[in-house]
């Protein structure tokens, strides 16, 4: 028998391919070099980032638009500080990935080496599982455990420090390596009985949906359900894409800026069926929707992770299961009989969500955003991908975009700013046929402006709207209310946006009047590469529906 061997490296690699793994996000780094030269004769795309978060913002977009780990490497401490806003969005967000470190080799530890770190002490509060991985014959066990820790439960990020010198270690004749199981939890046949009994003795119920874990079937059967049930269905926060927003079932997202008509409607309601989903300070309105710990309603808590059922709120019915498990098993239970109760409250909440969102306001300034939301309404179909990061900006998609359709959202719960364009590109690459948008504004866009050049380098044809009113937008408002008429600290110098874009070899159009809009935007989608609109807005237009200075007046007047 000829005996053959493979460096840490290389079975790294191989586990990868496993795996299923399509592409991977990375910074380069000496620390893991062998692990590139690995990559280069694997099928797995290297995309190679501008700065580790945006690397690690890549991933976790993967991770929330297919539900499989994103995979990011980075080097050692600076790389790794940087890729830490990605991991907290990854756990924030219950997104699975896998953050591989490079490391000092194993001979110069304790001796303070050239960027040594101890990553356990570093990640161990933002992280599933912090682990070395210290010979090159346990790479393929402690990868596949990575896979199958971040997947498990409600999923997060994993991190796997790679030794320098374990890298090119030899593994003579190592074991075939076999993909990881993906564990599902499902709901049981009592607990499913017992949510119908619940149902048909409700009045005024609504179902709440967040969370990962989900799948684009696992849409379509609750969508089922709650045709069958007739049901109102709420989204969380940035969950969107959960729910269809044209279905006569649709109530609503419950996050910032919640739709008052909604937020009555769950306090009033007698029965909350929150799938997936966590009710954290955001979507719970900083934790004043439903009573802690035991909400005045009866609340069936579904959710991955056993530790999370009864964390905050004591749940009348507590179901560990997946999102996906439970969806299926929807399917066994019956309507009530007879009329439904609770007709008439569905088609009210669903009007509401309608009179909430369809009639697009004016703002300040010669540059009126509602065009530009009614223009993509009619314009886009309904498998278009939207990003974006943090801030006011960002209104303008969750209130008045209307989600149709399962994997067409992808923005950070966890409020990152930054986040949209890496975000953008790695949805364009996943979905190459798809409209991928980014939303931005101009703040939130420098965070990880350089992304764009990944985004030219791969051709993923991405187009960014980057919504400038010269100022972090959301501090300044917070100021205004806090300390009004004190501005200090939250005006931005802006560039020329348009030309940045053109400088990297992208396209790039300015928008300073309501009549630009709809050209630049269809010129950036016809463009054939990746495109950015930048969109000059009056400072004045805060968010929607105020003005700066309507909010420093109410500000003043009551003091």
């Amino acid at each position: 028998m000829t005996e053959t061997t493979k460096t840490g490296a290389e079975l790294l690699v191989e586990t990868l391919e496993a795996n299923g793994v399509e592409r991977v996000f990375c910074v380069p780094g000496e620390s893991y070099l062998a692990v590139l030269d690995a990559l280069s004769v694997s099928k797995i795309e290297t995309v190679v980032a501008r700065q580790e978060s945006g690397a690690t913002f890549m991933a976790d977009a993967v991770g929330k638009l297919t539900g499989k780990p994103g995979i990011a490497f980075v080097t050692r401490a600076p790389g790794a500080s940087n890729a830490s806003a990605g991991l907290h969005v990854a756990e924030h967000d219950g997104t699975p990935m896998i953050l591989f470190i490079g490391q000092i080799e194993a001979g110069f530890r304790e001796r303070g080496a050239f960027q040594e770190w101890d990553y356990r002490k570093v990640f161990g509060s933002v992280a599933k599982w912090v682990a070395e991985i210290d010979s090159a014959d346990r790479v393929t066990e402690m990868v596949g455990r990575a896979f199958a820790t971040a997947t498990a439960g409600r999923p997060g990020p994993v991190v796997l420090v790679l030794p320098e010198d374990m890298l090119v270690e030899t593994v003579a004749n190592p074991a075939p390596v076999k993909p990881a199981t993906e564990v599902e939890t499902y709901p049981g046949l009592n607990q499913m009985w017992d949510l119908q009994k619940r149902l048909w003795a409700a009045k005024r119920p609504i179902a709440i949906l967040g969370g990962s874990k989900w799948s684009e079937k696992a849409v379509r059967q609750f969508a089922r359900f709650a045709d069958a049930f007739d049901l109102p269905v709420a989204c969380s926060f940035r969950r969107q894409m959960l729910f269809d927003h044209l279905d006569p079932h649709y109530a609503g997202d419950v996050g910032i800026g919640i739709n008052p008509k909604l937020e009555a409607r769950i306090k009033e309601s007698d029965l909350i069926l929150l799938v997936g989903g966590r009710l954290a300070e955001m979507p719970s309105q900083s934790y004043t929707l439903l009573d802690i710990p035991n909400p005045a309603q009866t609340l069936v808590h579904v959710h991955p992770g056993a530790e999370e059922l009864g964390r905050v709120y004591r749940p009348d019915l507590a179901i560990h299961a997946s999102p996906a498990a439970f969806a299926a098993a929807l399917e066994s239970l019956q309507p009530p009989h007879g009329e439904i109760a609770w007709r008439d409250w569905t088609r009210a909440a669903h009007a509401d969500y309608r009179a909430w969102t369809d009639d697009l306001p004016a703002i300040p300034g010669p540059v009126q955003m509602a065009s530009l939301i009614a223009h993509l309404r009619a314009t886009l179909p309904a498998d278009a991908i939207f990003t974006n990061g943090a801030g006011n900006y960002a209104t303008w998609v969750h209130r008045f975009w209307r989600f149709r359709r399962f994997a067409t959202q992808a923005a950070p719960v966890s409020g990152s700013m930054g986040y949209g364009l890496p975000a953008a590109v790695a949805a364009k690459l996943q979905f190459p046929d798809r409209p991928v948008l980014c939303f931005a504004g101009d703040g939130c866009f420098q965070m990880t402006l350089q992304e764009f050049g990944t985004a030219v380098q791969y051709g993923a044809n991405i187009v960014v709207v980057v919504v400038d009113n010269g100022m972090y937008g959301t501090i300044r408002m917070h100021q205004e209310r806090e300390f009004p008429a004190r501005v200090h600290g939250t005006a931005l110098q802006n560039p020329d946006f348009a030309a940045f874009a053109r400088a990297y070899g992208g396209a790039g159009f300015t928008v300073e009047t309501t009549a630009e809009l709809a050209p630049a935007i269809d010129a950036a989608l016809a463009a054939g590469r990746p495109a950015l609109v930048h969109v000059k807005i009056d400072p004045q237009a805060i968010t929607p529906t105020t003005t700066i200075d309507k909010i420093r007046e109410k500000a003043l007047a009551g003091r």
